[in-house]
């Protein structure tokens, strides 16, 4: 049965959806409220030549979008040219700076030069990290997480004590390591799944190997690029996009999702996916039909969200690598403040990304494009006069690591972007920009069901649900909802 089916929402697991329910040879429609689609992973361009990605930048797990173009019989050199950093990434701290090298046998020469037998005990931690990646990536992740029986097979049940899910991640690093700086090095990709080393299960040391271990890449021509070549495979099986499309109402009948309201008029659909925010979504249902209470979604834990500064500087800048994080501050103050205090940050951490260090594409010859990002907690106050206290101090950390000055008379675009803009742009709950955080009783089935369970045909996809926050789990998110869509039509009939 071919199904007419409405995506709510053109972030990457809305495209993905497309994608695949497409394929299956359903009629798509895809509805992005803003005029441009990528969600958070849109792109900008200025007047004066500059091109922004507003959202993701690190490009780390390239199997995976590797296996989503391997799906479509294509592949991602086709779309667009990747380059391998090196560099990964320079931390800057109190005392020094600490560059992560693209090769592994120079990673494992800086462990040891800090540490004496670190480069053992790193390829120890890494052989780790590589098992809970193929064991999380090939027989966890990929799980719609309706029910807990889903992982009650021999294989999974014979690789669950690999997984650590009941040790933390800040133990689990302290089990090998004891300089502060690897401390800290090993800890840091965690941050992209929204809670702190000591609440994140030690089985996400598997983004360790999906980071450091496959590498740092960058798309020439941006983050953006990724997303351009999704959209242009989902539109290859078939799949409609459309701008300025606002999603105001969902609409349900004996049990079912039969039409949504866009801009106004009512539109008939066979089925619903919701790529927008989870929690925004089930605004758009009578509350009789919602998944969750308002209670529920206030207790939580989310990742933060963040203040980001999109700067182009009218020269180059010099000693600036394309990722650089400043921790010259405590890392667990910053996290308390986010997650604890839930107030901005009274000694903060950031991160510059200067991709015009890499790609001519993305500034004028001779300029610097960069952006500051600093997490802070979500559902907090947000105004021009904080945005700009910070910004003062990260400029200022930015001059002393740079070795120049007076960097803001260099400025010849500065646009701020925080909590109010996650709200408005993206109907983001408490302006979050990472979705719920991975915290082990937010894990698999613990998290928001991919499925409404009053409502037979509509389902959620995207960071707030399974697998959770970041662009590869997203792009399978995407993947699985379209598996459990195309699975509807037995249902339907």
């Amino acid at each position: 049965m071919t199904m007419k089916i409405a995506i709510i929402g053109s972030g990457f697991s809305g495209i993905s959806a497309a994608a695949y329910t497409a394929s299956a040879g359903h009629e798509v429609h895809v509805f992005e409220k803003n005029s441009t689609m990528g969600g958070r992973a849109r792109q900008f361009k200025t007047s004066n030549g500059y091109v922004f990605d507003m959202g993701p930048s690190w490009y780390w797990m390239p199997d995976i979008f590797e296996e989503f173009f391997k799906d479509f019989d294509t592949a991602p050199d086709h779309f667009y040219k990747l380059v391998s950093l090196d560099p990964q990434f320079e931390m800057v701290f109190r005392d020094g700076i600490t560059a992560i090298p693209e090769k592994y046998d120079d990673m494992r020469r800086l462990f040891e030069n800090l540490e004496d037998g670190a480069a053992r005990k790193l390829d120890r931690f890494m052989e780790e990290a590589r098992i809970k990646y193929e064991i999380g990536m090939r027989e966890f992740i990929n799980k719609p997480c309706l029910s807990w029986t889903e992982f009650l097979s021999l294989k999974i049940a014979r690789n669950t004590l690999k997984l650590d899910l009941l040790t933390n991640f800040r133990n689990h690093v302290r089990r090998y390591f004891k300089n502060p700086k690897l401390i800290t090095l090993m800890e840091f990709p965690v941050l992209f799944l929204g809670a702190t080393p000591k609440d994140i299960p030690a089985m996400y040391s598997l983004m360790n190997y999906g980071g450091y271990k496959l590498g740092t890449w960058y798309p020439m021509g941006g983050f953006y690029r990724v997303c351009e070549a999704m959209i242009t495979v989902a539109g290859q099986q078939g799949a409609h996009f459309h701008v300025n499309a606002d999603v105001e109402k969902i609409h349900v009948v004996d049990d079912r999702a039969h039409a949504i309201t866009v801009n106004g008029k009512t539109l008939l659909f066979d089925a619903v996916i919701a790529g927008s925010d989870y929690h925004h979504t089930e605004t758009l249902l009578d509350e009789s039909y919602r998944n969750y209470s308002e209670d529920y979604w206030q207790k939580r834990i989310f990742a933060p969200s963040c203040l980001i500064y999109y700067l182009g500087f009218r020269t180059r800048i010099p000693n600036l690598k394309h990722h650089t994080l400043f921790f010259e501050n405590d890392f667990d103050v910053h996290a308390d403040e986010i997650y604890r205090d839930k107030k901005w940050p009274s000694k903060p951490l950031f991160y510059a990304c200067c991709p015009s260090q890499t790609d001519d594409e993305v500034a004028p010859e001779g300029h610097e494009n960069l952006f500051l990002l600093m997490p802070l907690a979500s559902g907090i106050e947000d105004h021009e006069e904080l945005r700009a206290t910070y910004f003062t101090e990260m400029i200022s950390r930015l001059e002393k690591h740079t070795g120049t000055s007076n960097l803001a008379e260099y400025i010849d675009y500065k646009k701020s972007y925080c909590i109010k803009d996650f709200i408005r742009d993206y109907n983001a709950y408490q302006g979050n920009a990472y979705g719920l955080a991975n915290t082990l009783n937010q894990t698999a089935v613990l998290k928001p069901s991919i499925k409404n369970r009053k409502v037979k045909n509509l389902y959620y996809t995207g960071q707030l649900t399974v697998p959770g926050p970041g662009v590869p789990p997203s792009i399978i998110s995407g993947k699985i909802v379209a598996k459990e869509i195309n699975q509807l039509k037995n249902i339907l009939v």
